[in-house]
């Protein structure tokens, strides 16, 4: 089946986008490719289609667990078999997963970048008939881009096992995915990569339906007002973003609409966020902020498909532009007029400089916090070497008097430096491993279930007896309580399913801590750079938003866009 038979047979279009085809065809003929293309530009189909057109399995490597699941859905609903694997499955879903991609007619394989630190997933993968690489959101793989994922720097270490292991070792391409990379970051991006050959292909990030605009204000009150005041003027689903969850509470309470944040339930979250999605507005002249509009912190968004956005507004300065671009960039993907607008206090200013000190505290503090840390969860100097932990982080910021902010900074920074492995609060699955000798557990005068439950579970589990287990399958009511009631006894360790951040000592625990100037100087600055681009551009009044967007992202020789704040002040 041609690239072209295939988008016609599954998905319906007589033709591709602009620089889709170019992409594909890189991909068919073997080529490492990155693709530079706008958010809502059709990235997802330049991976879909090459193994639509081929045999073999596409590996996607994807940080968002919302675009993995609707992505499955919507191949599914096409006729494409696809499977996902994320944070939270239970490990029967995993293994049927597996089976599915290696005996099926499956041709996409969803994970996040944090699945592959995994030996066992690696081996499973190593069995799969994986002919396509994809990564999505690739500018997570740079240390210079606004979202670095450590774990991303895992990918070209996959590809050389996965090469190792079929009879063609040039078989397997990487294609990388992004709608955000300055020059220096398309750089880092197919190094980190390992490309065979520099290969980019780039479509404008230019959106001439998306009007920027900077609404300035006195101070926050008059930024609710301004707020309240643009809702009420454009119709249709809006976004406001917000930089904390007490934000995103309160202006949802002030405006009788929906919030969304990190702090949620994951069933929460993804109710909220089905309910914001499947809101249309039918009538363009009504408008209803309780269903059209979310309040949400940067946690919401990535990997949406809603095409009919028509406003997307920050409340409080994001970090960089490109943070920006990507959070406004959700705005008019069905290519119909609508606005981003940036609300822009004098104290933002203030606040972004406060914000230097937050992300990159003193060195003096991390060392502190890696101390604290270590004593909070137990682990002595010269011990921890590659345990896992489950880090509740209000129980350590109380129990060891440390700042919330700056401790996440502290501990991201040490994970960048390679001391720990720290990943932000998710739900874990429930983990048990047994404390005592098979032998031994005749000398425990157990009740009859809690005695068979003992067996089970070394039936169940061959590495019970050392390291902490994933449970398969639901635990019920009843067998948490068993399965607590033997923890009291210190007969199994028990760690139900909750909601944590994961640390890992990648070293046993140092009596000293050393940053280099690369982990934390240069990265210091660069954020301070970044964070100079974006009040730059909010305070900019002489020239086109979309100019100076587009001249961040290395497109210097972009036309006025005529529509933006600053165009229509000088028309």
């Amino acid at each position: 089946m041609t690239s072209i038979e295939a988008l016609k047979t599954y998905f319906g279009y007589d033709n591709f986008r602009p620089l889709q085809a170019e992409i594909i065809d890189s991909v068919l003929a073997g080529k490492d490719t990155l693709a530079l293309m706008p958010t809502g530009g059709g990235k997802s189909l330049c991976f879909q289609i090459p193994v639509l057109a081929q045999e073999g399995l596409c590996l996607v490597i994807s940080p968002l667990i919302a675009l993995m699941k609707d992505q499955v859905e919507n191949l599914k609903r096409r006729g494409i078999q696809a499977a996902a694997i994320y944070s939270g499955m239970n490990y029967d879903k995993q293994r049927t997963a597996l089976d599915n991609c290696l005996y099926g007619p499956y041709r996409c394989l969803y994970v996040s970048p944090e699945r592959l630190e995994s030996e066992e997933f690696r081996k499973r993968l190593s069995q799969l008939p994986i002919t396509l690489i994809a990564v999505d959101e690739a500018h997570c793989i740079s240390q210079w881009g606004y979202d670095f994922r450590p774990s991303y720097l895992k990918i070209a270490e996959i590809r050389t096992n996965l090469q190792s292991s079929i009879l063609n070792p040039q078989s397997i391409p990487i294609l990388a995915l992004t709608a955000t990379a300055t020059p220096d970051v398309v750089d880092d991006i197919q190094d980190k990569l390992a490309f065979r050959e520099r290969h980019v292909l780039k479509k404008s990030f230019a959106r001439p339906n998306l009007s920027y605009v900077v609404r300035y204000c006195k101070n926050a009150d008059e930024k609710v007002q301004q707020l309240q005041h643009i809702l009420s003027r454009v119709p249709g689903s809006a976004i406001v973003y917000v930089r904390n969850r007490k934000r995103a509470e309160e202006l949802a309470k002030t405006l009788g609409c929906s919030f969304y944040h990190a702090g949620l339930s994951s069933e929460e979250r993804s109710r909220r966020q089905e309910a914001w999605k499947n809101y249309h507005t039918n009538n363009l002249s009504t408008f209803n902020s309780q269903l059209s509009t979310i309040i949400c912190t940067n946690a919401f968004g990535m990997g949406v498909d809603k095409p009919d956005v028509r406003l997307v507004i920050h409340f409080d300065l994001p970090d960089s532009l490109e943070a920006y671009f990507q959070e406004a960039g959700r705005a008019g993907r069905d290519e119909h007029q609508a606005y981003a607008v940036l609300l822009y206090a004098p104290e933002d200013k203030t606040k972004a400089r406060k914000r230097v000190g937050d992300n990159y505290p003193e060195k003096e503090f991390i060392e502190n916090v890696y101390h604290k840390t270590c004593d909070f969860l137990g682990v002595g100097a010269g011990s921890g070497l590659n345990h896992s932990f489950a880090l509740h982080m209000d129980e350590l910021i109380q129990v060891m008097h440390l700042p919330l902010l700056q401790t996440y900074s502290a501990l991201h920074i040490l994970s960048n430096a390679g001391y720990i492995d720290f990943e932000n609060e998710q739900e874990t699955q429930p983990r048990v491993k047994i404390n005592i000798a098979a032998g031994e557990l005749r000398h425990f005068d157990l009740p009859k279930d809690l005695f068979d439950l003992v067996q089970l579970l070394m039936r169940a589990y061959p590495g019970v007896f050392t390291d902490l287990q994933y449970m398969k399958g639901e635990v019920t009511r009843e067998l948490h309580q068993q399965l607590s009631a033997l923890a009291a006894r210190h007969i199994i360790t028990y760690l139900p399913r909750t909601r944590a951040c994961r640390f890992t000592f990648i070293k046993e625990r140092q009596t000293d801590i050393w940053l280099s100037e690369a982990v934390y100087e240069k990265r210091k600055n660069h954020y301070q750079t970044k964070l100079q681009a974006i009040v730059e551009y909010a305070e900019n009044q002489r020239y086109c938003r979309s100019q100076v967007l587009l001249a961040y992202f290395g497109e210097n020789d972009a036309p006025a866009c005529g529509t933006c704040d600053v165009c229509r002040s000088l028309n």
